[in-house]
């Protein structure tokens, strides 16, 4: 029996993780950064257009966060935040609170009703 060699098993992977649909498989790595006193959290939130960006965003101006940044495209939420005043969690929450699911919560789903419909997206 032959066996595939290595190089045609990555470039059939990273050809197959390439054509993910951005809209609901983009793979984003979870994770959260320490620096000066200071958190920054990556995690998927799932939308789909500017008006999406900015409620996401909108959600964030709480105390404890310094930046929120949404990617329509990767879906990609990068929040930078201060530990004492403001958790992962309660970010996380928010946004949900919003009518958007993120990975740990789903959205309110009286809030996401009340979307514009450009910005109900396909729930996971």
């Amino acid at each position: 029996m032959k066996t595939f060699p290595i190089k045609i098993l990555i470039a059939i992977t990273t050809t197959l993780i390439s054509c993910n649909d951005t809209n609901t498989n983009t793979l984003i790595e979870n994770k959260t950064e320490f620096v000066n006193g200071l958190a920054s959290s990556t995690f998927k939130v799932w939308g789909n257009c500017e008006m999406c960006k900015e409620t996401i965003e909108g959600s964030l101006k709480i105390d404890g966060v310094i930046d929120s940044e949404w990617n329509t495209e990767t879906k990609a939420m990068v929040v930078s935040y201060d530990t004492v005043k403001v958790s992962l969690n309660q970010i996380e929450k928010n946004i949900a609170l919003v009518g958007y699911d993120n990975e740990k919560y789903k959205g309110d789903d009286a809030a996401y009703k009340n979307l514009p419909e450009c910005c109900q997206y396909e729930r996971k």
